[in-house]
């Protein structure tokens, strides 16, 4: 870490909105890592870049600066200048001396947890909103009541997601453990239900089509291996030559999502790419390497994905993601059982390999439309007269 250069987020007000405001010395490296976050603004009368305050671009900023740079967050959390954005502009927000260390007491403790970074950042920033929102108040005097009344007066307004207000839920199940003199009841705490939102998913033609329509070599490997082995984006930037055991045609994924390794399959057909793409490119550490053989960036995968799809003629909305949905469904369609593909996936549960029952075609293909059916029977009826078509003017 000493050996990086240091990137420190601060938190402003600027053009009536809350920014997060990213500040280093001057690097053209880091330049064209904070461009690849696609709602960055540079500020020409600050002489900053900056891009607005919430969860989800706070963790972009992580996963982009991540290898590159050091990022120091701890000003975020220090709001005392800060106007909030959910009260009227002449009230200023301010956080007691008291709170300030209560909240850097937090963000250790979850350090200690061992969370990753971007939970980590997560929690502690949903955690001292919380707190903001209730300053004049003692934490000792928080009920289930004023976590509701956060949610309702904050969340709603800021339009978060689902998603994010369960991870606000777990956010404060962490600070009761961490500080249990709070009056917030654990067991009421309750977090809202999952959308049930089904993958999108490519044919086995569309993902060939994307592949053959990515010029970029590196490009190429990187959309072939992801697909092939239903990578997670994390895992592929993570992924060191060690990792690749040829002569096995086994691909080891070290540490993934819940600290888990797991072997995946490297497909025959993928074998004279990755040949191609190692004697041309040379990567001396991960198997993808950006800037002086720094870390790849997720940014990046996900724009020149775009282009191949726009070039494939594919409109939908497809990330990396979505190749690895199309992985998984592609190998239960095939016939592949669940208990292999959840090991594959590296999965902790069935449930989550299970909702790829719902968009696997293989035993739908066979159930035949009752419009069908009805329009079978009334050919059969009228053999001897013109065949009925759906088609014809009536």
């Amino acid at each position: 870490m000493s050996n990086l250069p240091i990137v420190t987020l601060s938190k402003k007000r600027h053009r009536n909105d809350n920014q997060i405001f990213i500040g280093f010395k001057y690097d053209s490296a880091l330049i064209e890592v904070v461009r690849l976050l696609p709602n960055a603004t540079w500020s020409a009368t600050l002489k900053s870049w900056y891009i607005k305050n919430n969860p989800e671009n706070l963790k972009s900023i992580h996963a982009v600066f991540k290898t590159h740079a050091y990022v120091d967050s701890s000003q975020l959390f220090d709001k005392a200048a800060e106007k909030a954005e959910f009260f009227p502009v002449k009230r200023e927000r301010k956080l007691s001396a008291e709170n300030r260390t209560l909240l850097n007491g937090f963000y250790k403790y979850l350090k200690g947890k061992r969370y990753s970074a971007s939970t980590i950042e997560t929690y502690s920033f949903f955690i001292a909103d919380f707190i903001e929102f209730h300053s004049t108040r003692a934490p000792e005097s928080f009920t289930t009541k004023d976590v509701e009344l956060f949610i309702e007066s904050v969340f709603v307004k800021r339009q978060y997601s689902i998603s994010s207000q369960r991870q606000f839920i777990s956010a404060v199940k962490q600070f009761i453990n961490y500080y249990p003199s709070t009056g917030i009841n654990n067991l009421t705490l309750t977090r809202p239900k999952k959308s049930k939102i089904l993958p999108t998913v490519l044919s086995q033609e569309e993902m060939i089509s994307i592949i053959q329509h990515t010029k970029n070599l590196k490009h190429r490997a990187i959309l072939a291996l992801i697909y092939s082995a239903g990578l997670r984006i994390s895992e592929l930037l993570n992924l060191k030559l060690e990792h690749f055991q040829i002569h096995r045609k086994q691909l080891h994924i070290k540490s993934a999502k819940g600290r888990k390794d797991r072997y995946v399959t490297l497909a025959e057909s993928f074998m004279p790419l990755l040949q191609n793409y190692l004697t041309t490119y040379n990567p001396q550490l991960y198997f993808v390497e950006g800037q002086s053989g720094l870390q790849y960036s997720a940014c990046s995968v996900r724009k020149f994905l775009s282009k191949s799809c726009k070039a494939a003629k594919i409109h939908r909305s497809i990330t990396p993601h979505t190749l690895r949905h199309s992985y998984a469904t592609h190998l239960l369609e095939s016939g592949v059982g669940l208990r292999h593909i959840q090991e594959l996936l590296g999965h902790s549960k069935p449930e989550t390999t299970m909702i790829y029952t719902h968009v696997a075609r293989k035993d739908l293909l066979d159930i035949k439309s009752p419009l069908d059916h009805a329009v079978k029977q009334l050919q059969e009826m009228q053999k001897d007269e013109q065949n009925f078509l759906l088609s014809r003017n009536i």
